[in-house]
């Protein structure tokens, strides 16, 4: 049951009536009833069996580790809590791999069925749920949070429907206490709740289904481009990606809250980011937060005799592996290693790079910030062609075409407009995609300006008839707008 799916909107103010009529003491074990059967509605038993192994193991870990007589003993609940968890995580995460693994051992053996077969197994929102019980475990390990006994609160903690695809990835600390005292949502929340709901609908359906048909014309085969429209192309998807997983995002924050709860922000305006490091505190911050926490750190203090050189080691060891998550494929391996390549090279070069600036009197200087945004966003949208391309070559393709061929593919470019600039689409589709675009910037400045945490806020502040010509132009804009074709969510295979 997709967020965006007609029956979510069915399901959503279902659950939310039954919530409200419920007494208080009952109104957990809706959530949690709802939870699973959102999770059942995907039609996979195995991940249900994958909620329920890692929910029993973090829970039965966690109780283990608060009651632990010892280091030794806590240890030993602390690591047999992350093995299950990580074991139920790669067993459906990579199938593929380790189904070709065995396979090739057996032909090794002289056994038959050689043959790599296909995944066969769901693996959605397995991901998220598991780094969230590995950071239950190692949050009570270190102290930083207090054990939850209560088996059903835990289980909601894991399963809440609204982050269970896609996330926030939630901490103890912050989701924990909410589910300790769930009481009636204010108008408030129920206001504020919707309007960041469908604001994340918007995105999805109008920008980001839309831009799809554009970049997928592309990279579905790339050599029937060169120059331009694969420049085009690129682009369009470093904001395609944005607005789709940020849009999920928003409608899983806007879910929550007509319930009263508060997730975690996953987006703040990424792309106006004036460095690598400060783009991915603004981009998934749930995850951003979690691999700087889990792996870099302790890779870092680990290495901490090494100085600067531990901290690029770290930074190294830290994306690379956030690749590997993403895919076993070196698509995904070498996009982490770019992000990984950045930082490394931002890190070995910043004293300088303030050194010169200061010298030459633009330490402070609009110019610079606007050529850092403009230099971030380039650097991040080459990661994101090897991020998005089918393969290698595809992706290789791409950047020595752009690199090469630009200058050169303007001029048939623009005689072949319709193939080339429009990548195959029409002009409505193009004129559809240029508004909400500007829908999109003109949010982020009023964010910007305000310095708004999300778009709720702004509208909020705003006065009555603003108000209402924001809601009926959204909601224009939904029942109007809407791309063809729905599309899953690109997170929705991660």
């Amino acid at each position: 049951m997709a967020l965006n799916s007609p029956t979510y909107l069915a399901f959503l103010p279902l659950i939310l009536a039954v919530f409200l009529l419920v007494q208080v003491r009952a109104r957990a074990t809706v959530l949690l009833t709802a939870s699973l059967l959102f999770y059942a509605a995907l039609g996979a038993l195995e991940l249900l069996a994958a909620l329920f192994v890692v929910t029993v193991a973090s829970y039965t870990a966690g109780l283990l580790i608060a009651r632990g007589q010892g280091a030794r003993a806590r240890r030993w609940a602390l690591w047999l809590g992350i093995t299950a968890d990580l074991a139920v995580l790669i067993a459906l995460r990579f199938q593929t791999p380790i189904a070709e693994a065995v396979n090739a051992v057996s032909v090794a053996l002289g056994f038959p069925g050689g043959s790599p077969f296909p995944p066969t197994l769901m693996s959605v929102g397995v991901s998220f749920y598991a780094f969230q019980g590995i950071s239950y475990l190692i949050d009570l390990y270190l102290e930083v949070a207090e054990p939850e006994r209560h088996l059903g609160r835990f289980a909601l903690y894991m399963s809440f429907f609204p982050k269970l695809l896609q996330g926030p990835i939630e901490r103890a600390s912050d989701l924990l206490p909410q589910l300790g005292t769930l009481g009636k949502p204010t108008y408030e929340d129920l206001r504020a709740g919707v309007l960041t709901f469908f604001w994340g609908l918007f995105k999805k359906v109008v920008v980001a289904d839309r831009l799809s048909m554009f970049t997928g014309a592309v990279f579905s085969d790339v050599q029937r481009f060169q120059g331009v429209p694969l420049l085009i192309a690129v682009v369009l998807y470093s904001i395609e990606i944005y607005a789709d997983f940020s849009g999920y995002t928003d409608m899983a924050i806007g879910s929550a809250r007509v319930f009263g709860m508060r997730l975690t922000q996953n987006f703040n305006r990424p792309y106006s980011a004036t460095s690598v490091l400060e783009f991915w505190r603004r981009w998934h911050i749930s995850f951003s937060r979690w691999i700087l926490d889990y792996i870099f750190k302790p890779v870092q203090m680990g290495l901490r005799s090494w100085k600067t050189a531990g901290t690029v080691v770290a930074l190294m060891v830290t994306f690379l592996a956030s690749g590997v998550w993403h895919g076993a494929a070196w698509t995904f391996v070498l996009w982490g290693g770019l992000h990984g390549v950045y930082m490394a090279c931002s890190v070995l070069t910043r004293s300088t790079r303030a050194r010169l600036l200061k010298a030459i009197g633009m330490a402070d200087s609009r110019l610079v910030r606007w050529w850092r945004i403009a230099l971030v966003f380039a650097l991040v949208s080459v990661a994101w062609i090897f991020f998005r391309a089918e393969n290698l070559g595809d992706a290789f393709y791409i950047v020595a075409s752009v690199a090469t061929q630009l200058p050169a593919s303007i001029a048939p470019s623009i005689a072949d407009w319709s193939h080339n600039l429009l990548l195959d689409q029409s002009w409505r589709e193009a004129a559809v995609v240029l508004v909400s675009l500007m829908v999109l910037v003109a949010a982020g400045l009023a964010r910007s300006r305000w310095n708004l945490h999300s778009p709720e806020l702004f509208i909020q502040a705003s006065p009555p008839w603003a108000r209402w010509v924001t809601y009926h132009a959204l909601g224009f804009a939904l029942v109007i707008f809407p791309a063809p074709a729905t599309r899953a969510f690109i997170y929705y295979q991660f």
